[in-house]
């Protein structure tokens, strides 16, 4: 007869169970997500298979979740982290060098000028006109200048942020995130643009790596493209923008110096683009890893609407959600802008 705690909750058995169980839920919503997105209705409304999988996470995140988290926890934040990487390093299969340089010094330089003026907006407004302190303005404003939570956590140690204020700030950068994943699409027909310009716009201005994704294969698979190489360069910005910021705080809020995040997943995207350039991969390879990629991504997309908590951001409060609201206004709308703006001088 098997002792009891074999099966407690903190044993390795027990923790083996829930990874494989939260890997078997965030699958199960991948494979339902992509079957949802070939019936006739779902076509006709344009959502992709990645779309509707978050939705559908988003759904069940908020009704039958609760009650297995327990039991599915490490497997689904394993599909939401570990494996949202890797397909995001996967996807640089898709994309070649020629593709990165069309971005250019014009893409780099919209990145450079929404990460700033985001920010400053951030502070500024977080701490003037909305009273908030100075540690959650500049978590809002990081998660929303660069790359949402991964922005947040990295942000944490150098402005010495408590716990509670991490939280608000991810859950206010995951709302407005997830409502520029679902708007931007709709949006592309009436703003003008190109889809390659369009790729970019959405890649410098929305916030999560993931969201980006889904926004930008919505309209095209050229457009997804452009949206990712301009993501990455704005990932890749993150490690520049916390050495600055760290230089920048006060003595007491910087006196514990914590290493510097690197993303690298960025430069592990930048070397799958690299080899698919080269075309050393035979194209039965190449197609097995994008279909490899979009599982994972499905799957990661699944997490993210199962850890997406309507409550949690309820008890964010007004005023934090005011700010990332209006830091989502500015994305778009300024955004816009600076796109237009850039391109016309240096396009």
């Amino acid at each position: 007869m098997t002792s009891s705690s074999s099966t407690h909750p903190g044993t390795p058995q027990a923790r083996n169970s829930t990874w494989w169980l939260g890997i078997g839920l965030t699958g199960a919503l991948a494979f339902a997500g992509t079957w949802a997105a070939q019936l006739h209705g779902i076509q006709r409304l344009g959502l992709s298979a990645l779309t509707v999988t978050i939705a559908f996470g988003i759904l069940a995140g908020n009704t039958v979740f609760p009650r297995v988290a327990t039991r599915t926890a490490s497997g689904v934040d394993f599909s939401k982290s570990t494996l949202l990487r890797a397909g995001i390093v996967l996807y640089g299969f898709r994309i070649s060098f020629q593709q990165i340089a069309e971005v250019g010094w014009t893409g780099a330089l919209i990145d450079a000028l929404m990460i700033t003026l985001t920010f400053l907006i951030a502070v500024q407004l977080g701490t003037r006109l909305f009273r908030l302190d100075r540690q959650t303005a500049m978590l809002i404003g990081a998660g929303s200048a660069i790359c949402g939570a991964a922005a947040v956590m990295a942000t944490e140690p150098v402005v010495r942020g408590q716990p509670h204020k991490v939280s608000v700030a991810v859950a206010t950068v995951v709302l407005f995130g997830t409502v520029a994943m679902f708007i931007y699409p709709p949006l592309y027909s009436h703003l003008g643009l190109s889809q390659h310009a369009f790729g970019i716009f959405a890649g410098s201005t929305i916030h999560e790596v993931a969201q980006v994704i889904v926004a930008g294969r919505s309209v095209s698979d050229e457009a997804a493209g452009m949206a990712v190489i301009e993501k990455m360069l704005r990932v890749m910005m993150l490690a520049p923008f916390l050495l600055l910021l760290s230089a920048a705080m006060p003595a007491r809020a910087s006196a514990s110096r914590t290493r510097v995040m690197i993303p690298w997943f960025a430069l592990l995207f930048i070397g799958a683009s690299a080899i698919n350039s080269l075309r050393v991969l035979p194209t039965e390879v190449v197609n097995w890893l994008d279909q490899l990629d979009m599982l994972l991504l499905a799957m990661a997309m699944a997490a993210l609407g199962l850890r997406t908590h309507v409550g949690e951001i309820r008890r964010a409060g007004l005023r934090p959600l005011l700010l990332a609201a209006t830091l989502f206004v500015f994305l778009v709308l300024g955004g816009y802008a600076v796109n237009r703006i850039v391109t016309h001088w240096l396009g």
